[in-house]
């Protein structure tokens, strides 16, 4: 029956983004008791669990971007000669296992899984669509449960919300003491995880030196700059040389 594996030699060869989607996740935030529309423990266990595939899983990404219940990877390599099978099916899977840890779950969750082919010039214009996708939901989300609070159904305010205008939802949240431009930066821009190069100095007792050598880090970067700016778009520049 080897033959009927159809599917098993389809490779995908680097640069590439890998992003996954949690599975269900509004019946999870309620579930839990979350904070609507976002709750920071949420987010940390998200961006905690990415943190973890880095230092865990023995793969190697070059970054990853974050928000709400979603999780942009981008590599230069990837073992397991690069089957697409593989690395649609380990890596959603270790996540949804680091995020069931990380928020000591009793029922279980997961994630699906899509690959992006990207050229590494591509790779910016990719991060400036999901930071605009993200400014879009932190809007769309806070308009839907300004709406409910006001009294509206769930299919209410999903319709309303359908044929309102961003600047509209803006005066609308406005007007019940929320100002969207001053919210919190991880929910108007994601979260960007990376590692990050240092020095660190010490003692060499045999040797009665002192030495430095370059050790690494994993940053969560929780005031991602805006991509489009010039500030935005030097970082992307440095992750990706």
């Amino acid at each position: 029956m080897k033959d009927r594996e159809i599917y098993a030699d389809l490779r995908v060869f680097p640069p590439f983004a890998l992003r996954i989607d949690g599975r269900g996740f509004r019946r999870v935030l309620e579930l839990l008791g979350f904070k609507k529309p976002y709750d920071e423990v949420f987010a940390r266990a998200m961006a905690n669990s990415t943190e973890s595939l880095f230092k865990e899983s023995g793969l190697n990404p070059l970054f990853a971007f974050t928000f709400s219940d979603e999780i942009s990877f981008f590599f230069y390599e990837i073992p397991y000669n690069s089957r697409i099978e593989k690395i649609n099916s380990i890596i959603p899977s270790f996540i949804s296992s680091a995020f069931t840890i990380q928020l000591n779950l009793k029922d279980p969750v997961s994630f699906d899984s899509r690959i992006i082919l990207l050229g590494k010039e591509d790779i910016y214009r990719y991060l400036v669509w999901r930071q605009a996708e993200t400014w879009r939901n932190h809007v769309s989300s806070y308009g839907y449960y300004t709406l409910l609070n006001t009294g509206l159904s769930e299919n209410e305010a999903a319709s309303r919300l359908k044929n309102m205008k961003a600047s509209s939802i803006h005066e609308l949240v406005f007007q019940h003491g929320i100002n969207l431009s001053q919210t919190p930066a991880w929910q108007r821009r994601g979260i960007l995880i990376y590692r990050e190069t240092y020095e660190k100095k010490g003692y060499d007792p045999i040797n009665k030196i002192y030495v430095k050598t370059i050790r690494k880090k994993i940053i969560q970067e929780w005031n991602t700059p805006v991509f489009k700016t010039e500030e935005g778009r030097e970082l992307v520049n440095r992750l990706i040389a």
